[in-house]
């Protein structure tokens, strides 16, 4: 986090205020105790001596933890470094020589870089759905691309830059009508919001701990056991996870996911309503001080905790400097040492000037009001500052932007 300059009003010494949980959460207590106690340990979980049958211990405990936050069986989770690791792994598994993939214009490059990549060596195809403005998938265009008879179709649970969730069940419906398998990357929705994998008839599911308050560097995958058959593991060299994932296991960090899981799910009933009450409340009064200011994605179709706004005229990098004691994203991710507009903020019909223009705000489990009422004074000072920069001869009294969508530089999946 960096500390250099100050906006209106921001002293070096004041707490920073986290909105930036789509980027990473906080680690919690739990985790973090979980994840120390093992660090203290010592033990490989493969071996047969007391101390590798604790380390054995430990992994189960937290396998059982996070299948219980999903609604699955603990044999059909994989743990891996992360959501990445886990959607490549996917992707890997479901293809087909020949036979297309499908996915939607707005997922993490970690599934569409992925996807082209495994297309290209079966000879297969990648079928893109467009999104409408509010972020909602083309239904109609997910049909046409169905046509083609896919192997795998991946639609994210939950985008990571608006929020916006997607309908998986429809999607799961018209996919296994044609055949296909359907993977989602649920990162940004696990822990979150509730999910039930013997409801939900997923075959593939994505997770990433650090989103939810697990330590960086763990995650899993969601294999259902009746529909997929074959897991292609991405190394070779060890039968961990069953073979499909070799490699010592990361105890601390499995231990830390499972606490971590625990807590998310005992607070789902009441967290939700909790963080969407803040929410709204900092949408509310940012749009009302800085008039023009709009906010991107479906209204309702979302993640509680999850804001997307366009600022007018008012570039997010510039606001982004002028606050620097809250931590929020940009709509433009860094890409080859160029600032591009965000593939998610265009693909819904944005402007490259309203992308540019775009700042993600996302908030968690340790959100407070106290942060929200700080982040809303922060937030309208840094809009009149950098306004009065940009336009010294103007009053301050008005505004923000148009139209797009949220600001994430690339989020580690």
């Amino acid at each position: 986090m960096t500390t250099e300059g100050r906006g209106m009003g921001q002293k070096d010494t004041d707490p920073v205020i986290y909105l930036d949980y789509n980027a990473t959460a906080p680690i919690r207590p739990e985790a973090l105790a979980a994840t120390t106690a093992a660090l203290a340990a010592v033990g490989n979980a493969s071996s047969v001596h007391a101390a590798g049958r604790d380390a054995a211990y430990a992994v189960d405990q937290a396998r059982e933890r996070v299948a219980a936050l999903l609604g699955c069986s603990p044999s059909e989770l994989i743990f891996t470094s992360g959501a990445t690791e886990a959607n490549n792994l996917a992707i890997r598994s479901a293809v087909a020589p020949g036979r297309s993939l499908v996915v939607s214009a707005v997922e993490h490059p970690a599934v569409g870089e992925a996807a082209a990549a495994v297309a290209e060596s079966v000879g297969g195809k990648v079928y893109t759905v467009g999104v409408h403005r509010d972020g909602t998938l083309r239904v109609a265009e997910l049909e046409e691309a169905l046509a083609t008879s896919p192997a795998l179709v991946s639609v994210m649970a939950a985008n990571n830059e608006t929020g916006v969730l997607a309908d998986l069940n429809l999607v799961v419906r018209l996919a296994h009508e044609v055949g296909a398998l359907v993977h989602s990357d649920a990162s940004q929705l696990v822990g979150r919001l509730p999910i039930d994998l013997r409801e939900l008839r997923l075959d593939l599911l994505s997770l990433s701990g650090h989103k939810f308050g697990a330590p960086q560097g763990v995650g899993a995958l969601f294999v259902r056991r009746t529909t997929v058959p074959v897991i292609r593991p991405l190394a070779y060299g060890g039968g961990h996870e069953r073979g499909r994932r070799p490699g010592t296991l990361n105890v601390p960090g499995i231990a830390g996911l499972g606490a971590a899981a625990q807590a998310a799910r005992r607070d789902l009933g009441h967290e939700a309503a909790r963080i969407k009450t803040l929410r709204d409340r900092f949408e509310a009064e940012v749009m009302t001080a800085l008039p023009g200011t709009r906010r991107n994605g479906h209204p309702d179709q979302r993640l509680p905790g999850v804001t997307s706004l366009t600022f007018d005229g008012l570039p997010a990098d510039a606001l982004l400097a002028a606050m620097p004691r809250l931590a929020a994203s940009e709509g433009s991710a860094c890409s080859s040492g160029a600032l591009e507009p965000s593939h998610v903020l265009l693909a819904m019909g944005l402007s490259r000037d309203e992308a540019d223009c775009t700042l993600r705000f996302s908030l968690g489990h340790a959100t407070t009001a106290d942060d929200i009422d700080r982040a809303v004074r922060c937030v309208t000072d840094a809009a009149h500052l950098v306004r009065n920069a940009l336009h010294p001869n103007t009053t301050t009294t008005a505004s923000a932007h148009t139209g797009g969508q949220e600001g994430t530089r690339r989020h580690d999946a």
